[in-house]
């Protein structure tokens, strides 16, 4: 597989299908002001993104697990369409029990797309797996970027009732993948070793790997939450957060395709450690910064942080190279799922203690992640 050429095309797609997938994944902690300023208490709203991070996270290894034993394309748009439908129904739902429940099964959707789709790119991607994997990472980080442009000025104009319109994209996507998604031949899809053996004798390396993605990612699902809270207390609006937060995650997705490039050239682990500890670093200075210098410093924070999103990815499928999709799922899911699940206790931290010591706490949690990861021992790699 490493010999082979890449399909473009398919990676494309696939990419394309991940942005619109992943706008879905940030549109409760984008609804989160509002909900807050419609009633809901900051811990609620912290704790109904964890309802979401519990399925949309913690399962993928599951559905790894699946597609592994047998290629599951269909994952890729019925999960797709799932999330859409419910997901969007979260702007119009007031029973607190309810709205837990919605945006938990909701989060399924996107635990089926995640490990299916990882391992098709991989399947398509040659002999530049850490760079078109990138790529595709970089897609859904892009969607991640995009999701408070629109939803902020969307909701602030026609209120809460009117985000089920946010369905039409979802079935877009579910449309594209069905015609789109690759069809893993019996040559390329083999079926996997037992798992159980094949845990058992990583599992060092893969708690090595899952604390260094969990710490990154209370910080990223944190920042993403709570930034917006913290800057309207210095004066600065829900609107204008909303651009600060797209710099931040849009670097993220650019930094992530850096990220990805070199990590075929100088190794994955250097760019894994180097990434995250300068990241805290650049988050300490934006907060303590004003004016353009800030956006900078934010666009540079916020690369760091997720240069190493794909890479991790690569890392554990490289790892476990005969259960690509269980790989990614534990990465994309089980990493991402317990960081995730962080928010919901930072949010009653916000409540205690104050925003300012919150996002304090945040910005130097991917130094800690990089401390982590000095003690992996990732396996040689070829392009």
């Amino acid at each position: 597989m490493n010999m082979t050429s890449p399909n473009k095309e398919k990676v494309v797609s696939l990419s394309l299908a991940h942005l619109l997938n992943d706008w879905y994944m940030n549109y409760i902690q984008t609804l989160l002001p509002f909900l807050v300023t419609a009633g809901l208490g900051v811990s609620k709203g912290a704790f109904l993104i964890s309802a979401f991070t519990i399925t949309s996270s913690l399962l993928q290894p599951v559905f790894g697990y699946l597609v592994d034993q047998k290629n599951q394309r269909w994952m890729v748009y019925v999960g797709t369409i799932w999330m859409a439908v419910l997901i969007s129904l979260v702007g119009l739902l007031k029973n607190y029990p309810l709205l837990v429940i919605v945006a938990a099964l909701s989060g399924v959707g996107t635990a089926a797309f995640h490990p299916q789709a990882s391992a098709m790119v991989t399947a398509v991607s040659g002999n530049r797996k850490g760079f078109f994997q990138a790529c595709f990472t970089a897609a859904g980080n892009v969607g991640w970027a995009l999701t408070p442009l629109v939803v902020v000025p969307f909701v602030q104009a026609y209120g809460l009732d009117m985000t089920p319109l946010f369905i039409l994209q979802g079935v877009l996507v579910a449309i594209l993948l069905w015609f789109s998604a690759p069809r893993i031949s019996s040559e390329v899809k083999v079926a996997p070793p037992s798992l159980i053996p094949i845990l058992r004798s990583n599992w060092v390396e893969l708690t090595k790997l899952v604390l260094v993605v969990a710490f990154r990612s209370l910080a990223y699902f944190g920042l993403i939450a709570f930034l917006p809270l913290y800057l309207q207390t210095t004066n600065i609006s829900l609107l204008a957060g909303s651009r600060l937060l797209f710099v931040m995650l849009f670097s993220g997705a650019m930094g992530g395709i850096v990220g990805g490039y070199l990590s075929d050239r100088i190794g994955r682990k250097a760019v894994i450690v180097g990434s995250l500890v300068i990241s805290s670093p650049m988050f300490y200075f934006f907060l303590n910064t004003n004016g353009f210098l800030s956006y900078v410093l934010l666009a540079l924070a916020g690369a760091a942080l997720l240069a190493s999103f794909s890479v991790t990815v690569v890392v554990a499928q490289e790892t476990i190279s005969k259960n690509a999709a269980m790989a990614s799922g534990l990465m994309l899911g089980f990493g991402i799922g317990i960081g995730g699940l962080g928010v919901g206790l930072v949010g009653m931290i916000a409540e205690h203690q104050g925003i300012v010591f919150a996002i304090n706490l945040l910005i130097w949690l991917p130094l800690l992640a990089g401390l982590f990861g000095l003690g992996m021992n990732v396996k040689k790699h070829t392009i």
